[in-house]
């Protein structure tokens, strides 16, 4: 960790994600922060909070491996992440196109541990997403809002084996339950998207379930909710949150803990 603490650079997606990350980071004594952002992803305002800051598009990896080289750091992070519609909008560079091109299987998981290979020899370890974070992860049992009744706790526990089974496919890590009957499974539109479908469908007192997958590399993605999460569960009509401890991160804590009281929307720990 001594060499971590000089010099580290996160690779930086949307959301409120890599300022909790550059914030850990400064609190666990990290000197020099270098952040390579997205176009029309990253919030502009990060560049405030760090040393220097490179912006790239989705799939220039050659430029993005050059300027980890200069920064000088050994070590890197991925906070946040970028937009399904941006990744339709891919526009590879040559190093990119190389890359994809020696994949069998084109996903999430192997695009990003090719990505980190690459990272590996220009001299950069990924590390996991979850380090400097420990503050955000989410604990066992209620964290905020609301007692759950046993009819809601059998509701978490049903979504929680379908979202395992969902994840364990690869095809989305968050299912919206109410009553013992599935009613969304997230796919390629995300989190928030699954949440106002089975909301609209439940009609009220609906519940969210979200998850890792089994094995999952934490190096490239933990699950994560945050304060817009919490807003779209209130138009859609959830009654509680559940996410699986220990791993999910439950970003803007405080205000996450405050709105779920407001709200009347348990925020819910399942031990796995």
């Amino acid at each position: 960790m001594e060499t971590i603490s000089e010099t580290l650079a996160i690779i930086a997606g949307n959301g409120r994600y890599p300022f909790a990350m550059v914030e850990g980071a400064r609190a666990a004594g990290v000197k020099r922060i270098f952040v390579c952002a997205f176009q029309n992803e990253t919030n502009p305002d990060l560049a405030k909070e760090v040393d220097e800051i490179e912006w790239v598009r989705v799939g220039q990896l050659g430029k993005m491996i050059s300027f980890l080289e200069k920064s000088g750091a050994k070590h890197a992070v991925m906070a946040g992440q970028i937009a399904p519609k941006n990744l339709f909008d891919l526009r590879p560079d040559f190093k990119a196109l190389f890359m994809l091109a020696k994949l069998k299987r084109r996903n999430a998981e192997t695009i990003f541990a090719a990505i980190a290979d690459e990272m590996q020899k220009a001299g950069v370890t990924l590390l996991l997403a979850t380090t400097f974070m420990d503050r955000y992860v989410a604990p066992s049992g209620l964290f905020s809002g609301p007692k759950i009744s046993k009819r809601i706790e059998d509701d978490i526990h049903f979504g929680y084996e379908i979202a395992k089974e969902v994840s364990r496919l690869d095809i989305g890590q968050t299912v919206v339950v109410k009553n013992g009957t599935v009613l969304a499974v997230e796919a390629f539109e995300g989190t928030n998207e699954a949440i106002k479908r089975g909301g609209s469908l439940g009609r009220g007192d609906a519940i969210t379930v979200k998850v890792s997958k089994p094995n999952q590399d934490l190096r490239f993605d933990v699950p994560v909710i945050g304060t817009q999460t919490l807003e779209t569960a209130k138009e859609a009509g959830i009654r509680a949150i559940a996410v699986q401890a220990g791993v999910t991160l439950l970003l803007e804590r405080e205000q996450l803990y405050d709105l779920a009281h407001q709200y009347k929307i348990s925020i819910y720990g399942v031990a796995p």
